[in-house]
């Protein structure tokens, strides 16, 4: 089980375990877009669009990880969080 840890959150770039990185540019429109919907509670239209604003950039973000995650850890995250977002898109 060890031995199979280490090869699922081993960096592929740099050897170390990467479990978490810094938010790239998506992750911080998220991250921003998520507190502002949070603190602000943005009524109709606008509130609306900053929902899919933070979907998007959910969206983007998990792609991103998929292709390019650094480990397998990282391109599971991102291919659970795009199944999430896709499955709760709501079509009507």
């Amino acid at each position: 089980m060890s031995r199979f840890l280490n090869w699922f959150f081993r960096n592929r770039a740099t050897g170390e375990i990467t479990i978490a990185q810094m938010p790239n540019p998506a992750l911080w429109i998220v991250l921003v877009g998520s507190l502002v919907g949070w603190a602000l509670h943005p009524p109709g239209r606008t509130g609306a669009n900053l929902d899919c604003l933070v979907k998007a950039g959910l969206v983007v973000w998990a792609v991103d990880e998929l292709v390019r995650g650094v480990n397998l850890w990282r391109r599971c995250l991102g291919a659970a969080v795009l199944i999430y977002e896709v499955s709760t898109l709501g079509w009507t």
